[in-house]
This record gives structure tokens, C-alpha cells and sequence, in this order.
């Protein structure tokens, strides 16, 4: 596989600065990160950049994104891609959304259902579990939470290191801020979203990961009964962070997905 070329930039939008790397070619692909922010170059990302044009923001708030003190709600985060993809031209977009990303992605294609491709949810946070809660990030602290989100920790020590750095645990602890500004109440589900998505005709592939401890798994049957054009795929032997745990095997299946007309 060729080295992946990737540029990084920042992009004003709606009163938010986004910083946003970009790589590969062919079918536009825009990947929405975790609440707990996203590291570079992660090798899900070269995955999916060896195949399509991905498009990589930090959400608002998060990672290398300054906060917007205006923001308040996850629908505004949503909105202000929308805005990232009408300033890139980018149209007939694959929303790949990771958690917390996934309700972002859910969100934006409710707004525009025929300006979406495909739609892939990886363990999404949005939709009130039918049977147990979303992790809550307040009473859990964040080497906590984030060790939480794997099955392996072998696989959470590679990614981040067995003692991870103090600039790591800064981050998380923005992150953490940032998710309650936008996130609380109710905690990290709309009351709408499942309502909304009736007009996704898209094609969605919601993944979980078998051994999930963020999102309770009966959040995924309320997906698959929302969207009209859903399929689910469990990953056995995997937390919540699909991506970092089985990179390869997460890559695959949204190449196949996404690939196919």
C-alpha cells in the first residue's frame, strides 16, 4: 500500500474554526471522531485514505478545534459541518461516524437525506438505550472512561501507551468539558434524533462491538428500527472503540460497504 499523503488546515465556519486533515481520492468520505478526540494518522484513517477522499475535522471544542463559546447542542455541531462540507463543495457524502460521532452523523443526515451516500455508525451515542445507560463521563474518570472503550487493553496501551502522556490526559479532560456544554441534558442521546431519521434513505450500516461498555447494545435495535435502510454487523472479541481495537477489520467492512453501487 502507497504512503498516504495527508495536508492539514483550518477552516472557518459559522463562527467556528475547524482544524481539518484531508487524504486520499475518490469517493468523498467525512469521518467523525470519538468524545474523547482523536490522535493523527491512526491506521483506520490510512485505511480509509487509501480508497477514498477522507475528510478528518476535530469536532468543535475538541483536539486540535478551539472551542466556540456559542455552541450548545450536538444539532449545532451538525450544522456547522453541513456548512464544512457546502465551503469544501463536497456533495453525495459517506458519513462514517465513531460514538459520539455517530450521533453527529446521524444528526447531518437527517438535515440533508439525499445529499448522503452512505451512512456508517460505529457504537453511536444518540438514541436513548431501550435497556441500560450510556457510560456517564462525570462520574467516571477519563483514563477510566477511555480504558473503558476497549475490550484488550493490550490494544488501548498500543494506541495510547500503558502511562499516557499528561498532554493526553489534558485532552481528555477538554474533551470532557467540551461533551458537557453540548451534551448533558439529556446525557449524550436527542429525544427527536430516532423520529428524524425516518427520512435517511440512505443506505446504514450500524457496527458494535460485541463487548461494548460506553453504549448498552439495545441503543443499536433502536437504530435498525429508526433508519429505514439499516443492517447491523457485531465485532466479536471488541469494546467500543472499534476503530483503534480492530482497525483493519472496521476498514474492510466500510470499504465493501462504501464501495459498493
Amino acid at each position: 500500500m502507497a504512503a498516504v499523503q495527508w495536508t492539514d488546515s483550518r477552516v472557518e465556519v459559522a463562527g467556528a474554526t475547524l482544524h481539518l486533515s484531508r487524504a486520499g481520492e475518490g469517493k468523498p468520505v467525512l469521518v467523525l471522531h470519538h468524545e474523547t478526540g482523536t490522535l493523527d494518522r491512526l491506521p483506520f484513517y490510512e485505511a480509509l485514505a487509501s480508497r477514498f477522499d477522507v475528510l478528518l475535522p476535530h469536532h468543535p471544542g475538541y483536539s486540535r478545534s478551539p472551542r466556540p463559546d456559542w455552541m450548545r447542542s450536538v444539532r449545532d455541531v451538525a450544522v456547522v459541518y453541513r456548512g464544512l462540507l457546502s465551503e469544501l463543495q463536497v456533495r453525495d457524502v459517506a458519513l462514517v461516524g465513531l460514538g459520539f460521532g455517530g450521533w453527529i452523523a446521524a444528526e447531518m443526515a437527517s438535515m440533508a437525506p439525499a445529499d448522503v451516500s452512505r451512512l456508517v455508525l460505529v457504537g453511536p451515542m444518540g438514541i436513548k438505550p431501550s435497556q441500560g445507560d450510556i457510560l456517564d463521563l462525570a462520574i467516571t474518570g477519563y483514563i477510566d472512561y477511555a480504558r473503558a472503550g476497549f475490550h484488550d487493553q493490550k490494544a488501548f496501551d498500543r494506541v495510547y501507551g500503558a502511562e499516557p502522556s499528561t498532554d493526553q490526559l489534558e485532552m481528555w479532560d477538554i474533551c470532557r468539558e467540551m461533551s458537557f456544554r453540548i451534551a448533558w441534558k439529556p446525557y449524550m442521546y436527542s429525544q427527536t434524533l430516532p423520529h428524524l431519521l425516518a427520512a435517511v434513505r440512505a443506505p446504514a450500516l450500524v457496527v458494535w462491538g460485541e463487548d461494548d461498555r460506553i453504549v448498552p447494545s439495545s441503543a443499536a435495535k433502536r437504530y435498525l428500527e429508526a433508519l429505514p435502510n439499516a443492517r447491523l454487523q457485531t465485532i466479536a472479541g471488541c469494546g467500543h472503540c472499534v476503530d483503534m481495537e480492530q482497525p483493519d477489520t472496521l476498514a474492510k467492512l466500510i470499504i465493501d460497504f462504501i464501495g459498493r453501487e
